[in-house]
């Protein structure tokens, strides 16, 4: 059903709202949702207030709207998300308690990098990563390992697209980030030297299949030093290939392309 005739549903225009909060606006109020979504302040006040009824959203005090609780629990119902989640965490923690560093799960979204899951601590470099959030492949070393292993037309659009600095030494020419990611391809690991933050070294591994395919990438963020690679890639390597047989193992196992 249509409202008012032609034009978009209701349900995209819901969509659009809740579109609208992201990792860096994770509280919005009217009229901020308004501009991001070019919906009419009545037409959205009345969709917010369908929304916080239903529990998608939530109105706080000083009349922001923020991601409710009932949207993470249907997230949570998904098959492919809940499954590499449940897999992996086992491994991440095993490889957090050994570090007390960032420890990262990250799958491929849209030509970017996807955080899914994370384990951090007091000790741990603070560095810009959430749950939920996705940045740019080129300046982490989850984002290098999913990029090697994507398919052409992946590669192809981000070699050719223009590749954001985020620090003095993130790599931003295509013929240097296309020798990095052969690399990776030839030793199944990859790096990111204060690319995204600086201080911060960081290192990945691919999770694969059952038949092979790179479905994640599982990261480690510590603080740089020159003997970074040596002493964290091995355990990186080792908790990857973990998860790699545990999926391997898991019959009927949905994780998509």
């Amino acid at each position: 059903m249509r409202e008012g005739g032609p034009g978009p549903s209701v349900t995209s225009k819901a969509l659009a709202i809740l579109g609208a909060f992201t990792p860096q606006k994770p509280k919005l109020r009217l009229m901020e949702i308004c501009r991001a979504t070019g919906l009419k302040a009545p037409t959205a006040h009345r969709l917010l207030g369908e929304l916080v009824e239903w529990g998608a959203l939530e109105k706080l005090a000083d009349g922001q709207y923020r991601i409710g609780l009932r949207l993470w629990e249907i997230g949570s119902l998904s098959p492919r998300s809940r499954t590499l989640r449940e897999i992996a965490r086992p491994f991440m923690q095993d490889l957090y308690e050994a570090t007390r560093e960032n420890v990262h799960l990250a799958v491929l979204r849209d030509s970017q990098v996807l955080y899914v899951e994370k384990f951090f601590g007091r000790r741990s470099i603070r560095i810009p990563t959430h749950i939920g959030e996705r940045l740019p492949l080129h300046p982490t070393s989850a984002g290098k390992v999913l990029l090697a292993f994507s398919p052409p037309a992946v590669q192809d659009q981000v070699l050719r697209s223009r590749l954001q600095r985020f620090t003095p030494r993130t790599i931003t020419r295509p013929g240097t980030l296309g020798q990095i990611l052969t690399e990776v391809r030839r030793t199944g690991i990859a790096t990111a030297v204060e690319e995204l933050t600086m201080g911060a070294f960081s290192i990945a591994a691919p999770i694969v299949d059952g038949e092979g395919r790179t479905i994640a990438a599982l990261s480690l963020v510590v603080r740089s030093s020159p003997n970074a690679p040596d002493r964290m890639g091995p355990a990186v390597r080792t908790a990857a290939h973990g998860i790699s047989r545990m999926l391997a193992q898991t019959p009927d196992l949905d994780i998509g392309a």
